[in-house]
């Protein structure tokens, strides 16, 4: 059952940071360099990093519950727990504070589209936040897949 967790460890990093990559440096300018239709871009990429919020947040779940319990309070002494930590709260802040804050804009702009009204701005700074955490988050996964083997031992 040891070699099952421990694989279901790796397996688990590997979706959440693969996907991480994959949607934001992939999928998303794909989307937009692709559709002549931003708004359909921009929709279905908000898609694609809401279920990638949804996957983080129960990885961290497992990942962090793992680590807990293979190595005891030792864990809090490891710098992969706290990078498991620190990408746990950005998640969070991403997913139950910006993009509902991203979400009510569009809502509020209504009928026209964010980007064509008094709205704008606001949406955009709050998009740089957002972006600039996804990229916090990516780098930190990046540090997470580098020292995931020294974490466990």
């Amino acid at each position: 059952m040891r070699r099952f967790s421990e694989a279901l460890y790796f397996i688990t990093l590997t979706l959440w940071v693969g996907g991480l990559w994959a949607i934001g440096y992939l999928v998303a300018p794909v989307l937009f360099a692709t559709l002549a239709d931003r708004q359909l871009a921009g929709l279905l990429a908000g898609k694609l990093f809401a279920l990638i919020g949804w996957v983080g947040l129960v990885s961290a779940a497992y990942l962090l519950l793992f680590m807990l319990i293979r190595l005891g309070r030792s864990a809090l002494k490891r710098g992969v727990f706290w990078l498991l930590v620190a990408m746990l709260v950005l998640t969070v802040l991403s997913q139950f504070g910006i993009q509902p804050l991203l979400a009510q804009l569009k809502a509020d702009a209504l009928p026209r589209e964010v980007m064509e009204s008094v709205l704008r701005d606001r949406f955009a700074a709050w998009h740089g936040v957002s972006s600039i955490l996804y990229l916090l988050q990516s780098v930190l996964g990046l540090l997470l897949v580098v020292g995931a083997g020294r974490g466990l031992k």
